[in-house]
């Protein structure tokens, strides 16, 4: 089995060592846990001087769903004042680090741009870099493997707490060496130390590592999702449900007015790889369309090597609009990203992909453009891989 960051610092003693006479303030999430599934934070807690948690987006125990801000109160557990970096505050404060040596960070990703904890991660960095504090990540693997790149380079005008200035949307980095590249990329120049994994290989999958699958967030139920993620969510810039208020997120898409068979013919035609499509009917118990049926189809991955997640959510997106222009729509923004855009543009960081399909475009075109961009980052980014 792969030992993450946390099992390699309570296990090694000369990793150990390093955090003991240190005051510690601790980012996590459920995901925060250790081979045996014992909470990292009451392992630090328990094993080093652990002064006070920080809570990401979905919260400190992730049972707040998307976009709600996070409050700050006292741990029950630990007795730990948990400061929120999903309120008011998306940065650490200087009153937040006071009293603190390091601040460690220890969730899973998934390897997709517009996943919030490497924005947090990111943003901790800077204010680390400011307050001059050591930033300390406790390594956990790329869930979708370290191998791909893929999807466009997010254009700085659309840059937001959704996607990070200089990324694809796969970018292929775990968060020890997403934060490697955004400390000399991003100029941000804070004290970094990364306990690397032991035993984890760039080809794997999550399924591979014999660790336990924690859900990451509250819409990312299985490793399935995590697979289809990085195209699918592009539905969220939509009134097209994303899946949102059932089993399965991301997976589901569908609106009252789509035609089930009609979608999924169309669909089948286009012969994706790595992925077949199922009509299916579902009534959201939250989010778009709560209450109502909804007609789409389910996503199945057929083999997740060949799939084109990417790929396959723009084709979505295009076959929707093709099919149902009156009634299909792009959505506001949230008020979250503090942004006047659509929110189409911010999760795929540029305008083209809108106005391509809007126009009937050649979308086969610029998904042939967005990967070039990854081909050139895959390059780029060989420098900064720990593994």
């Amino acid at each position: 089995m792969v030992s993450t960051g946390v099992d390699v610092i309570l296990e090694d003693g000369k990793e150990r060592e390093y955090l003991v006479d240190k005051k510690l303030g601790l980012i996590t999430n459920p995901t925060g846990v250790t081979g045996s599934l014992e909470r990292t934070l009451d392992a630090l807690h328990r094993d080093f001087h652990l002064v006070a948690l920080f809570s990401p987006e979905h919260g400190l125990h992730g049972e707040i769903q998307d976009a709600l801000k996070i409050p700050e109160y006292r741990d029950d557990s630990t007795g730990l004042p948990v400061y929120s970096l999903y309120g008011d505050a998306r940065k650490p404060t200087a009153e937040m680090l006071e009293g603190i040596d390091a601040l460690v960070f220890d969730i899973q990703d998934i390897g997709v741009r517009f996943y919030t904890y490497v924005t947090t991660m990111v943003l901790s960095m800077q204010a680390c870099a400011e307050h001059g504090k050591e930033f300390i990540v406790l390594d956990r693997p790329n869930p979708i493997s370290g191998t791909v790149v893929s999807g466009n380079i997010i254009e700085e005008k659309f840059t937001s707490f959704l996607g990070l200035s200089g990324l694809p949307v796969r970018h292929g980095f775990t968060v020890g060496e997403l934060a490697t590249w955004a400390n000399e990329s991003l100029e941000i120049r804070c004290e970094l130390l990364t306990f690397k994994m032991h035993g984890w290989d760039r080809t794997m999958w999550y399924d591979e590592t014999g660790l336990p699958w924690v859900m990451p967030s509250p819409n990312m139920p299985t490793l399935d999702t995590a697979t289809v993620f990085p195209g699918t969510c592009l539905i969220e810039g939509t009134n097209v449900s994303e899946g949102r208020g059932t089993t399965r997120p991301f997976e589901l898409l569908g609106a009252p007015w789509i035609q089930a068979e009609e979608l999924k013919d169309a669909l089948d035609s286009q012969r994706f790889s790595g992925c077949a499509f199922r009509s299916c009917y579902f009534v959201p118990t939250f989010s778009k369309h709560v209450g109502s049926l909804c007609q789409g189809v389910q996503v199945h991955v057929t083999d997740r090597d060949a799939l084109e997640p990417v790929a396959v959510g723009v084709r979505i997106l295009r076959t929707m609009k093709r099919l149902w222009p009156e009634e299909f729509r792009w959505i506001e923004t949230p008020e979250f990203t503090s942004q006047d855009m659509l929110h189409i543009d911010i999760l795929a960081g540029t305008d083209e992909l809108r106005k391509v399909i809007d126009e009937d475009g050649d979308t086969e075109s610029l998904i042939h453009k967005w990967q070039l961009d990854a081909e050139k980052f895959h390059e780029e980014r060989e420098d900064f891989l720990l593994y």
